[in-house]
Order: C-alpha cells, then sequence, then structure tokens
C-alpha cells in the first residue's frame, strides 16, 4: 500500500491553519506539523489538532528560521518522511474533500507511475468572498500559465531535495534539476481538484503579526477581486465544528482596504495585460 504523508511548516497562521489541517488529515497517513516560533494562536491551534489527532500528528516546535533556515527545516522533515509520497499543505490553503480524496486516489492507484501531481489553485483575494483573475497566476508549467501548483511529490525521485531560501525555494533531483522540469509523462493535472489559497490575506491576527514572518510583507494584496457567486460552495472544512479559539473566517474586506483596493486594482489589471501580451500568452 503507497503511504502519504503531509508537510506543514507554519509561523503566525492562526487564521485558516485550523481548516487547512482539517480538511486534509482524513487522507493522509500522517502529518508533520512543525512551528517556526509563531508569536500568534497558532502553538494553541496546533496542540487542539494534536489532541484531537495524536496519532497522526507529530508536532515540532524548530524556532525562529531565516528564509535560508525555512529551507534547511523544509529538507530535514523531507530526510524524516518515511513515505512513498508527501503533500506540501502550507497554513493558508484548505482542500476540498473531493479535490483532496481525488489526490489521494489517484496516488494510490498510479504512485508507482507518476512523479508529481499539479493542482489548480483558487486564489482568494480581499477576502473569502473574492477570488483574484487567472491572468495574475504567474506558475509557468508544461506550457500553462496560471494559478496552479505542486503539491504532490513522489519521495522516490532520485536525490530528492530542496535548494535556495524561501521565496524561491524549489525540490531538485539529483542532477540539480528543477523536479517540474523533469519527463513530462510522469506528471499529472488534475484540472477539477482544485484547493482554496489565502496567501494574499492577512493570515495572522492582525497585519502586525504577518509581518513578523519572512517575505509575507509583499503576500497582502490590496485589491478588489471578483466575488463567488451566490450558489459557490467553500471547502467542507469550514462548515466543522471548531473550538471557540479559531477564528471564523467569515470575515469581510472593511472600508479603508476597499480604498486603497479600488486605487490599486486597475493598473495591476492593465499591468497583467500588457505583460501577457508580450510573452504571447
Amino acid at each position: 500500500m503507497i503511504s502519504i504523508w503531509a508537510h506543514t511548516l507554519v509561523k503566525n497562521e492562526e487564521r485558516y491553519l485550523w481548516f487547512a489541517v482539517r480538511g486534509i488529515i482524513d487522507f493522509v497517513d500522517k502529518v508533520l506539523l512543525w512551528d517556526t516560533g509563531s508569536t500568534d494562536r497558532t502553538l494553541e491551534i496546533i496542540k487542539e489538532l494534536k489532541k484531537r489527532y495524536p496519532l497522526k500528528i507529530e508536532f515540532k516546535q524548530v524556532g525562529n528560521v531565516t528564509p535560508e533556515g525555512f529551507t534547511e527545516v523544509s529538507q530535514q522533515m523531507l530526510d524524516k518522511t518515511d513515505a512513498d509520497w508527501f503533500i506540501v499543505v502550507d497554513g493558508d490553503e484548505v482542500w476540498w474533500d473531493e479535490s483532496i480524496k481525488w489526490v489521494a486516489e489517484t496516488i494510490k492507484k498510479k504512485g508507482n507511475e507518476l512523479e508529481l501531481i499539479v493542482n489548480p489553485v483558487v486564489n482568494c483575494v480581499g477576502d473569502i468572498y473574492h477570488y483574484q483573475e487567472e491572468a495574475a497566476g504567474n506558475y509557468q508549467i508544461d506550457g500553462r500559465r496560471g494559478h496552479m501548483n505542486i503539491r504532490a511529490v513522489n519521495c522516490k525521485i532520485p536525490g530528492l531535495h530542496f535548494e535556495k531560501p524561501h521565496g524561491t525555494r524549489g525540490l531538485y533531483d539529483a542532477d540539480g534539476m528543477l523536479i517540474q522540469e523533469r519527463p513530462h509523462s510522469r506528471r499529472l493535472f488534475l484540472n477539477d481538484a482544485p484547493l482554496m489559497h489565502f496567501t494574499n490575506l492577512i493570515r495572522s491576527s492582525n497585519r502586525g503579526k504577518d509581518l513578523l514572518v519572512p517575505k509575507r510583507d509583499i503576500k497582502l494584496k490590496y485589491e478588489l477581486g471578483t466575488p463567488f457567486q451566490k450558489d459557490f460552495f467553500y471547502p467542507e472544512a469550514f462548515f466543522r465544528e471548531r473550538p471557540k479559539i479559531i477564528p471564523s473566517p467569515w470575515k469581510k474586506m472593511n472600508a479603508a482596504f476597499c480604498l486603497r483596493a479600488l486605487v490599486e486594482t486597475p493598473p495591476r489589471r492593465i499591468k497583467r495585460r500588457l505583460f501577457k501580451s508580450k510573452i504571447g500568452y
């Protein structure tokens, strides 16, 4: 039987971490949930998760890390992983049940033939009620460009390891090749298995706590996204029972944010379209 672990490396992720872990916990064999110096309620939330899933969650505090140190800790997680595949589960992303189930079932059935699984990403912007246009997605793989990401990786890729600091960190093989540049026949796009991503929103209790995390100062986007349709169905993890310490995700952007976003959104959209036309997409 092919085994699957999850890697969740966090700092100040109190707004979405509970939902991120709850969304995948039933579909993996183990979660490495390691903290790098949280100063908000992330540690309390991890302890609540650990209470509920004592056998599935391995909690470790590694202390504050630099961007380079973040990569070193990622490598330690990889070295620790005694599984056939691992799934990267950041504290700011929440899976739909059907999406993560599809990923897990695909790995169980085809895991010996595949190396990577690529999933589309629904990027929220402004608040949980709005999403960012596809033109804003800069990830490129196999001639595609948009909101997508590699989330499931076969641990048996020869020489699999992390390189480069947080922000440019990547997974490489024994020859120093990025794993997404390896033979395309062993990659699978699960186009109908998206996850929801909150990287463009405040992820800690407030902006100040967010700014204590490396690279997060450039994450928040003042942008008016597209509203989800009224019948849009959010990931199931948001509707499950949660402890009182877990913040409600159902918060709308405030007036000050809207005013700034009104100014910054048009030039962003113009820039994306100009860039897209120049590179031929």
